[in-house]
């Protein structure tokens, strides 16, 4: 109860409130491409600077007993004030975050994400070894490309990088997807990824979490390694071979299907942690799993899987 004699303190809550809602309506209308998700689901830091408005308003009435609140603005109203600043600025940096990263319009934005394209040519390489760091999404990869690379990029936040440089006849590309964590929405990449089949390549994958399909059947893969976090692997490597294959696959969490060809010699040295191996064509002789063909072929493929959590599926076709 407010003691005689003091002032009563009017809330600049509510008209704090009608002003915000004022301006998001406005930029709504004005700005018919603006897409206000990205600035709503982070809904709970509101939750965050209202409780630290109501810390301060019981400091200050405890350390100001003849003071309840305030004399002309609460830590509440502060907190308000401060959401609304950030808003607007949030808005002003989405408007122009296009701009400082290459692009025309927001017409570029698909679905809620940001799209582009991108080529990369074997500037004179005789062989590529190629790092892919993918963080969450889908991953899709296979061969047919005239380039060394096609990609297609659909991604939030900030957009994944694509270096590319040639050193004594030996190119090195490097890509890399950034995490972009929020509490609520789909932070989700989404990359087709299309290679030069002749090349010889080199593959470095490590997979954050989400559904990979690589399809490197075509591809003329001498060496592959892939680190997965949590998700679903689909690793396709039918077909004929124009050389050996080492692979490795470090499991995670989830699942993981290989599809390995039935007139290639194959041998798989796989161990799960917690899950199960599953075959399909191949026999387990000696701790490995064997076509019929092994050792009876000029190409063969040796591979190596450590699971994690989860299921192992080895698919002879």
């Amino acid at each position: 109860m407010t003691q005689p004699g003091v002032p009563r303190h009017r809330s600049f809550v509510g008209p704090i409130i009608l002003i915000a809602l004022g301006i998001f309506i406005l930029l709504v209308n004005m700005y018919p491409e603006f897409d206000p998700w990205p600035f709503i689901r982070y809904w709970p830091i509101l939750l965050i600077l209202i409780g630290l408005g109501k810390i301060w308003d019981s400091y200050y009435s405890r350390q100001h007993p003849e003071r309840p609140a305030a004399p002309w603005i609460s830590g509440t109203e502060i907190a308000w004030i401060v959401l609304l600043l950030l808003f607007v600025a949030a808005f002003w940096h989405a408007r122009h975050w296009h701009r400082w990263n290459g692009y025309d319009s927001w017409d570029q934005r698909r679905h809620g994400e940001f799209h582009a394209s991108q080529t990369v040519d074997l500037q004179g390489a005789k062989s590529v070894a190629a790092d892919i760091q993918f963080p969450a999404g889908r991953l899709e990869l296979e061969g047919g490309s005239g380039k060394l690379l096609d990609a297609d990029f659909g991604w939030y936040g900030e957009r994944p990088t694509v270096d590319y440089s040639v050193n004594d006849g030996r190119g090195q590309l490097n890509i890399n997807g950034k995490s972009n964590f929020t509490p609520f929405g789909n932070t989700d990449n989404d990359w087709s990824l299309r290679f030069a089949n002749d090349t010889p390549i080199d593959f470095n994958f490590s997979i954050g979490a989400g559904e990979s399909y690589l399809r490197l059947g075509g591809l003329n893969v001498a060496r592959l390694n892939i680190n997965m976090g949590a998700g679903k692997l689909d690793l396709d490597l039918t077909g004929p071979r124009k050389s050996d294959l080492d692979a490795t696959i470090e499991g995670g969490v989830g699942s993981a299907v290989v599809r390995l060809p039935r007139d290639v010699g194959v041998r798989v040295d796989a161990t799960g942690g917690i899950g199960s191996i599953n075959s399909d064509g191949l026999r387990h002789e000696d701790g490995a799993y064997e076509n019929d063909v092994w050792g009876k072929t000029p190409t063969k493929i040796d591979m190596t899987i450590h699971g994690g959590v989860g299921s192992i599926n080895l698919i002879g076709q």
